[in-house]
């Protein structure tokens, strides 16, 4: 896979997440997939995350996403990007600038994202 395929799955990924479609992440998301939340640094299984998306429990309003840098490693990449968001829980809404990190791997014959973190750019 080259780069700029790699960059793809992290544009699907925020595409899924706009458009709320909890059956587009878990087709993107390993089984064991985990996301660190960039605000309270929680982590949550991919599955309860997916669920909490297509719920609209969490509403990611806009995501734009800046500059990106792939490393590749064999059947798994690690991508560090940046990307400006506007998030919804509930009736909060919190604007944030962040630094994240996904690792995507081969699974099942594609690639994958098995985790994502984001940390807020102060």
């Amino acid at each position: 896979m080259s780069d700029a395929e790699i960059r793809s799955l992290d544009r699907a990924f925020f595409d899924a997440l706009l458009a709320a479609d909890a059956a587009a992440l878990r087709e993107l998301v390993t089984d064991d997939f985990v996301i660190v939340d960039v605000g309270s640094g929680n982590v949550t299984p991919g599955s309860a995350f997916a669920d909490a998306v297509g719920a609209k429990v969490v509403t990611f309003e806009s995501i734009e996403a800046g500059e990106s840098a792939v490393r590749r490693y064999g059947t798994a990449a690690i991508v560090v990007g940046s990307t400006r968001m506007a998030i919804r829980f509930g009736p909060d809404r919190i604007e944030v600038h962040s630094r994240y990190t996904h690792v995507a791997v081969q699974d099942r014959g594609r690639w994958r994202l098995a985790s994502a973190q984001g940390t807020p750019i102060r």
